[in-house]
Parts: structure tokens; sequence; C-alpha cells
């Protein structure tokens, strides 16, 4: 999971950070002079740092007209959704362990020295990719300390990026079936800012968290027929940390192509088994940069053969036109919105796709963070200030989590114990499910709007993709996630647009003949709906997701 709702954030918590720095042009020593301060700086810098852009207005002069217009309109449309005082990201408090802890410790520069001679006689390096500045470190997990699927081989550790102090932590489960044969998949949760064991634990994991805080074996897991590795990414996410931060996609891809090289290099005996990327929600921006990241390595040892993106939010110039049908009945489900609201949402698209567009022609923070202000407010706000689950449009929020699901605060819970953490090798003093600063972050760099939909193409010329979505989800909808596939410019858009949708029934289990969604496919591009998921399909529809996620590793819409 997730998408963070940034009306949300920008309205309620407007916060900068180093990628804010950059963005707005706070001056690096005063942001210097305010973390010598310590975190208590944050609560009393108003002066300094509330109401960026009347600060800013010098900067202002600067820019091309069609930019400060954009800025201006944000200001005076939605005063309030810049008006908070910033935080700044703190460093993530964490004791490193020492080398004598781990049972591996992988080292990129050792990877990155072997040679070999090449078809045409002269030397090369084994492996692509700049690795030197990055170590893995491996720690077996005893499965019967954590009674997470107790049968199963389990290694946990980091990834570090030493030169940029990054350190991600991953969770890798052997498939329960023939691990020997059986594919790897690399699970990638959204946000941007939200950690990959909620994914594990909510959703997809061999095991779920209770009420009492105990795990409780999940049936329907996809490691039933796959190894699965979940990364907690970017860094400050979950249980990895860093001395800096990260604030947009591209810079998340190298980190991601080191690990898995790193990971390989240590279990060769993964490395032969077909490899695939899947995620959800705002892995629509991360998956075809990191897909496109490992497929630009010729010399590799990771054998990527799919990517699968569930609910994603990849394309928002097509996308957010189907916010307004989404929430008001046109989606399959009752209206959410009255008509009035539904009525102001249409009258706040065509700007909206304007300033998207701006973004999409520029790729400039100044054009793009206005419009992810703009649009999420116009076109999220609505929907949000009705107190409907923005990730199911069947259900209220539970009352009693920010993130409208209780079972995110046992797995809070439960990852924060030190039993927990000692036996995973977890080096943070404490962990959350979402990262709200790392939200603002990616937001305030201009990452949101990014049109990272442009990598798709070139992804598909190699392997194939899948788009599936559960239909009640409001904020990365089936309606929308449908458009952009169709819209995508690519050599077979043609035909795929013209597919029909057809029934997708169930072929594996007991259920045999059960309508579960439709799917439309042509050539490696491959669509699917999926009935009665909201936003994370594989909690709400545990046995159709495992079902479309067999079939589809298994090859048969490629």
């Amino acid at each position: 999971m997730r998408l963070l709702p940034a009306t949300m954030l920008v309205g309620a918590a407007s916060a900068a950070a180093p990628g804010f720095q950059q963005v707005m042009g706070i001056h690096q020593e005063q942001l210097e002079d305010v973390v010598k301060q310590g975190s208590d700086a944050f609560k009393h810098s108003s002066d300094a740092f509330s109401k960026p852009l009347e600060q800013l207005k010098e900067q202002f002069k600067s820019l091309s007209g069609e930019a400060r217009e954009m800025w201006e309109e944000v200001s005076n449309y939605f005063p309030n959704s810049m008006d908070h005082a910033p935080m700044l990201s703190l460093p993530k408090k964490h004791t490193r362990r020492p080398s004598s802890h781990w049972d591996h410790i992988v080292s990129g520069q050792d990877v990155q020295s072997v040679w070999v001679t090449g078809a045409d006689g002269n030397k090369e390096r084994e492996i692509d990719g700049k690795l030197d500045a990055y170590d893995l470190r491996v720690k077996k997990v005893d499965p019967s300390a954590l009674g997470v699927d107790p049968d199963v081989k389990q290694y946990s550790g980091y990834l570090d990026d030493n030169e940029n102090d990054k350190h991600l932590f991953y969770w890798f489960f052997e498939s329960r079936n023939d691990p020997e044969n059986d594919p790897v998949v690399l699970w990638l949760n959204g946000g941007p800012g939200c950690s990959s064991l909620t994914g594990l634990f909510m959703e997809l994991g061999p095991s779920s968290i209770n009420a009492e805080i105990k795990t409780v074996y999940n049936d329907y897991a996809w490691n039933s027929n796959a190894s699965v590795i979940f990364l907690d990414q970017p860094v400050n996410v979950g249980y990895s940390y860093s001395g800096g931060t990260v604030s947009d996609t591209v810079a998340a891809g190298k980190d991601v192509y080191a690990l898995m090289t790193l990971f390989f290099k240590q279990f060769p005996q993964y490395a032969k088994q077909d490899f695939h990327i899947a995620g959800e929600s705002y892995a629509g921006h991360y998956i075809p940069v990191f897909a496109s990241e490992i497929l630009a390595h010729k010399k590799r040892n990771i054998n990527l053969k799919s990517v699968l993106i569930g609910n994603g939010l990849t394309d928002g110039l097509t996308q957010y036109e189907y916010y307004r049908p989404m929430a008001c009945g046109e989606g399959g489900y009752p209206a959410v919105l009255d008509e009035q609201s539904c009525q102001s949402m249409d009258n706040a698209l065509p700007r909206c796709q304007s300033m998207i567009q701006s973004c999409y022609d520029s790729e400039s923070s100044w054009m793009c963070v206005p419009a992810s202000i703009y649009c999420n407010n116009a076109m999220m706000g609505p929907y949000q200030r009705t107190g409907q689950n923005v990730y199911d449009v069947r259900t209220k929020c539970d009352g009693d989590s920010s993130l409208c699901y209780k079972g995110l605060n046992y797995i809070s819970d439960y990852l924060n114990q030190a039993d927990v953490r000692e036996a995973l090798g977890a080096e943070v003093d404490g962990y959350d499910s979402c990262n709200f600063d790392i939200n603002r972050n990616f937001l305030f760099h201009g990452d949101w709007m990014k049109p990272y939909h442009h990598l798709v193409p070139g992804v598909l010329e190699q392997i194939p993709v899948l788009i599936y979505a559960g239909d009640a989800d409001f904020i990365c909808n089936w309606l929308g996630n449908k458009a952009w596939t169709e819209a995508l410019e690519w050599p077979g858009q043609s035909k795929f647009a013209a597919a029909e949708l057809e029934d997708l029934v169930v072929e594996q289990n007991e259920h045999v003949g059960k309508k579960i969604g439709q799917v439309k496919s042509h050539g490696n591009f491959t669509f699917m709906r999926i009935y009665g998921g909201g936003h994370m399909v594989p909690m709400d529809q545990p046995e159709s997701s495992l079902e479309f996620f067999n079939r589809w590793l298994g090859g048969e819409w490629f």
C-alpha cells in the first residue's frame, strides 16, 4: 500500500525538507541553522519558514510568466495549503550493528572488480553498474523466533550505500512450494514513504498481525509459489534509515539495481530463476524507473521477466480525469459526492490538466509542484472531506487511524517490539508504517506529477507489463488505470485500446468458473480489473489476488 492523499498532507501539515529546500530555494545556511537547534526548533520557527510563497517573491521574478501564474493561482485557491510551519526531515535514530552480527557481507567493490573475457576477446566487467559504494548485509532469520512462516527459509538485512549514508532494509521469504525453480519477486509499497512491511503483513505476505499483536498464517500469501523480497524504500521508510534523504523516484532506482545484483551474487541459486517486480500505488512511479534501470544494464545477473503494478499512479494527466466519475457513481459503485461537488470537480478539471501538461512539458519542479497541489485539492479534496475511505469507496475510515486501517497500528506495534527488531537485525529505534516527511519531500520535489509513464513503452519492448486495479479504489481507481493504458503511445496502442475486456475466471482452485474480474491484453501489455478489491487488492480479495498472480507468473498473458 498506498498512495497518501497529498491534500491531507499539504493542507493539514504542509512541510518542507531538503527536497523542499531545493524546490523552493531556502538557503542551505538557513537550513543548517534550524537543524542545529534540534527538533524543537521546528515547532517554533514559523517566522523563518511559514508562508513560503510570500518569502520567495524575489525568486519568483526569475521565473517564467506561466510558472509565476501557477504559483499565484495555487496560493489564491488554496491559501491554507502552504501556511503551516514546515518540518524538516530528521535522520532516524539508529544503532549500527557490528559486522559480527551478520552472516554474510557482500562487497559491491569486490563484485565490481571481477573482470571476464568477452565474446570479442577483450576484458570487461562481469556485471555493469556503479556498485563500488554498496555493501549488502545478510542475516539468516530464525522463523521460529517470530512465528512468521516457520517452515520457509528467510533472510533479512540492509543494502548500504556507504557513499551517501543510505541503508535500505529488506526481508526475503523463500517459496513455500519449490524454491529451487519458483520465480523471485520484489514487492514495493507506495506512499511515497510507506513501508513494504505493511504489504507483507496486511496484504500478500505469509502472515498478518491481529489485534492481540500475534501472527496469523496467510493461506493466500504470494510466496505460495514464488520467493518474495519486501524492500523498505526509499530511505527513512520503515526499518530503513539515512543521514540524508531521497526526494525523487530516479534517485531510488540505482539502489534497487544494486540490491538485487548483490543479493543474487550472495545467493546464485535464486539468480537463475525468473525475476519480477511488483508493487502498488506510488509504485506506478517506481516500477517503470526501476525496471528501466535494470534493463539498461546489458551485463547483469538479474533475470527480469515482467513487472506488475496494482492500483498505481502512473500518468496523472490521464488519470486525474477519472476522480470525478469514480466519486460520482460511474465506476460501478454508488456515488459518494452530491451533484454540486461533482460539478465543481468538472469545473476544475481543465485547469488541472493544463497544469499537469505544463509539468509534463518542462518536468520542472516549479511547474510540477503547483500542479500537484492544485489538482489534489480540487480533484481529491471534495471526496476526502466526506470522511469516506479514499482507498475503498464502500467504507468509512477507521476513526482511530489517520490512514484508515486499524491493522496498520497492529503492524507498527509488532515491528516495534524489541525482540522482533533483534531477530531481524533492524537498526532503527522505532518503526512507522508511513513517513509523512518523505511523502512531502517527493511532493515538493515535483515528483508526484512527473510523466514516468513515458518509460513504459521502453519496458514493453523487452518484457511484459501487467496493470491491475481493484475496482472499489478511489485514489488510484480502475477507470483511470484503464484509461492511461489505452492512451499510452506504443506500437501496439491501437490494438490494445480496441481490445474488449473479457471475463477473468478462476481456473486454479475449488471455485473454478467464478468471475473475479475482467482482463484485456495485447502483445506485452495487460490490464485487469479485479472485482471487489480496493486500493490493496491482496487484502480485500486474497483468493483472486493469488489466482491472477500465479497465472501471470506462469506466462498466461505473455
